[in-house]
């Protein structure tokens, strides 16, 4: 069994991949910005057996090495970049601080924690995971910096691939799914919010999940899943 870590633990889709990781017999370090909501979901999980926490920050990606010194990661067999932002508007509308916590979120922090983990990632010839969207694949009215961010990580994540041949690197690309950012998007859209109306956050970590246990003589560069 292999040690992964998740980034956006305690959001839909990185609880629910964290779960069915350690069901699988895996351990798990579990990643966010809050270390109450962390112990949280390690409880929930598994009250503490093959789980650790690890509190980063991941608006500012300048503070992602300070944050894992000491931190003493054992060789990483997954990596899943589960953590994401999104503010909605029209070009017209978005400010740059709406640009720049999204690109900064969605794209320069997996950057950076892939480069700082890539050794660890190495020692294992492990599997990087970016949980990218639909929005990285098109750019609808409305979608503009979220859908550049998505669309920068899937070239981070092209690029990645080419140049670390012995690791496996796979581009997720959800459609809608049941999370508090639905809740958020359908606010700024005025809409309800009703969780059964999308994918389960489960079902898309399943998706995750099995492309990591797919096995090692084959490797799932991208897939798109939708409700």
């Amino acid at each position: 069994m292999g040690t992964h870590l998740i980034t956006g633990a305690t959001g839909a889709v990185g609880a629910a991949v964290a779960g069915l990781l350690h069901d699988a017999g895996h351990s798990v370090i579990l990643t966010g910005r809050d270390a109450g909501r962390l112990d949280a979901t390690a409880a929930r999980i598994a009250g503490g057996d093959r789980v650790r926490t690890l509190v980063l920050d991941l608006t500012d990606p300048r503070r992602i090495e300070p944050s894992l010194e000491g931190a003493e990661l054992p060789p990483l067999d997954g990596l899943v970049h589960g953590a994401g932002s999104v503010a909605l508007g029209t070009v017209a509308e978005l400010a740059p601080d709406d640009w720049i916590g999204q690109l900064l979120v969605n794209t320069a922090a997996p950057a950076e924690l892939t480069r700082l983990l890539l050794p660890s990632v190495r020692a294992a010839r492990g599997h990087v995971v970016f949980v990218n969207s639909g929005s990285g694949l098109r750019a609808n009215p409305g979608w503009s910096a979220y859908a550049a961010s998505k669309h920068a990580l899937r070239a981070l994540a092209d690029a990645l691939r080419a140049e670390e041949p012995e690791i496996r690197v796979t581009s997720v690309f959800p459609g809608r799914f049941a999370s508090e950012m639905q809740r958020q998007v359908r606010a700024h859209e005025g809409g309800d919010y009703d969780p059964d109306a999308f994918m389960s956050a489960r079902t898309v970590a399943k998706v995750i999940v099995n492309a990591l246990e797919t096995p090692r003589d084959a490797t799932v560069t991208d897939v798109s899943v939708r409700g």
